[in-house]
């Protein structure tokens, strides 16, 4: 295990009716004038954003609104967070959504102090980041986890069109609250509910194929947040009502994401990296195209790296017997019963699902790296092995 730091100070409040407080935790925090920061219109349909803007009432708390978070949420609608929060003296952001309305959120207020552009903070210019307005939120889909993390993702889009997905971090950037209610996840539509599995499998996975070694209990956190995804997910996609389903599903993505299951331990990201493209050129959710390339990028770092720790994830995980004459037979079911499961709950398992073709490789491959010598760390990507990745998924 390696040395770390690790500081968590989010404060969660889980359970049923729990927005019906979110006033009562800006007040605790701080805020007098909040930026309710939302998506589409199923938190109005729903009558989400009402409630909590009767709570932000009820505790004296002045509110101004900004909705339109797409998913990948794009740099053009941050930019007018900015503006709006500073023209409205704004000292709290409060997203309600999911992770695109809170990387969005996030990245309003890490902009509202900063005096050049908020964007900085994404190419690498600047970072990580240490000032920020304060940031709670009201979580409505259990995938991202950004409820409990540092991180923010964004889409920048350039005057030529091109888009590129970069990622901010920063402690100051943890919500300092988080209102947690199951029941807001029981009207999703079934693609987004198992996208959001994905993306919670997926998190655990970054972590997990990891070159560093005698990490026991993280190992063991991590079999154990995807040794529960399996059993729910499942559970949630046969009954989307099932109250406890969706409450263990909505831990087991903050879990997955504050890092707590990866501290002491170098983490990989290159299929995050990887997919950042599939969801630029054809509009996939972030959950599915981790789930399809996911599959191959296991495949090739179980050739490259040997099978051991994929038998230990085939073993642990999913519950098969070690074959020790032949432990590649061992690593490669592991691998199968992962895109098994993902199809079982409706992911994509090919980027040809999607509409993608392999001339579209080399400009995915190019705009992936855009000056950067390589991805990941498990396995240490290069433009050469992401395009063979690319093609595999094809």
């Amino acid at each position: 295990m390696e040395n770390f730091e690790f500081y968590s100070p989010t404060y969660f409040v889980f359970g049923k009716e729990a927005e019906n407080r979110t006033g009562e935790f800006v007040k605790k925090y701080g805020g007098h004038k909040v930026l309710i920061h939302y998506g589409g219109g199923s938190v109005v349909r729903s009558g989400l954003l009402d409630r909590v803007k009767v709570s932000l009432d009820a505790a004296g708390i002045a509110h101004v609104e900004l909705g339109g978070v797409k998913a990948s949420p794009l740099s053009d609608l941050v930019y007018q967070g900015i503006e709006l929060a500073r023209k409205e003296g704004v000292d709290f952001v409060l997203p309600i959504g999911g992770g695109s309305v809170m990387d969005s959120a996030k990245g309003i207020a890490l902009g509202v102090p900063y005096d050049g552009d908020f964007w900085d903070f994404y190419c690498g210019k600047k970072g990580p980041v240490t000032e920020a307005l304060p940031v709670g939120c009201v979580v409505t889909i259990a995938a991202s986890g950004s409820e409990g993390s540092t991180d923010s993702v964004v889409t920048l889009v350039t005057e030529d069109g091109k888009q590129y997905k970069r990622c901010a971090d920063g402690d100051i950037l943890r919500p300092l609250f988080a209102i947690m209610n199951p029941e807001l996840m029981m009207t999703l539509p079934p693609y987004q509910t198992a996208s959001g599995i994905a993306d919670i499998m997926a998190h655990c996975m970054e972590r997990y194929f990891s070159n560093t070694k005698e990490c026991e209990l993280t190992d063991r956190l991590l079999e154990a947040v995807m040794i529960t995804m399996i059993k729910e997910g499942k559970r949630v996609m046969k009954d989307p009502q099932n109250y406890d389903a969706r409450a263990n599903i909505m831990w087991a993505a903050m879990v997955a994401q504050n890092n707590s299951t990866g501290v002491g331990r170098a983490q990989d990201w290159g299929t995050h990296h990887m997919d950042n493209e599939i969801g630029i050129n054809y509009g996939a959710s972030h959950g599915a195209g981790l789930a399809l390339l996911f599959p191959y990028w296991m495949e090739y770092a179980m050739k490259a790296n040997g099978p051991e720790l994929f038998v230990k994830y085939a073993t642990r995980v999913w519950g098969f017997q070690n074959d020790f004459e032949h432990p590649e037979v061992t690593a490669m079911q592991g691998i199968q019963a992962f895109r098994d499961f993902m199809t079982e709950i409706g992911m994509p398992a090919t980027i040809g699902e999607l509409g993608g073709k392999e001339a579209d490789i080399p400009g995915m491959v190019e705009n992936m790296f855009h000056g950067a010598p390589n991805h990941g760390n498990f396995v240490k990507l290069t433009p050469e092995i992401a395009a063979e990745i690319y093609r595999m998924a094809m």
